[in-house]
């Protein structure tokens, strides 16, 4: 499974940072790191929608707030 964040400008300002730390600790204790390959990408072009997520080519928008809802149903399920 691939899953990618944007780490633009716009959802940097967003949190996309602490979104990709929580991901990766998320990923890490729950043994996914084989399953699981997280990366950046810059601008997805949907900005106002902040942070851009995209699991499998699948467009998400997540926050700081919201990222350990999202990857409760829509990683873990799919690991």
């Amino acid at each position: 499974m691939k899953v990618t964040v944007c780490i633009g400008s716009s959802c940097h300002i967003k949190g996309s940072r602490k979104v990709i730390e929580q991901l990766q600790y998320l990923i890490r204790t729950n043994d996914l790191s084989d399953k699981v390959e997280l990366s950046g990408t810059f601008c997805m072009g949907k900005c106002e929608q902040g942070v851009c997520v995209t699991v499998d080519d699948q467009f998400h928008s997540v926050s700081p707030e919201t990222v350990d809802q999202f990857f409760a149903s829509e990683i873990l399920p799919k690991a």
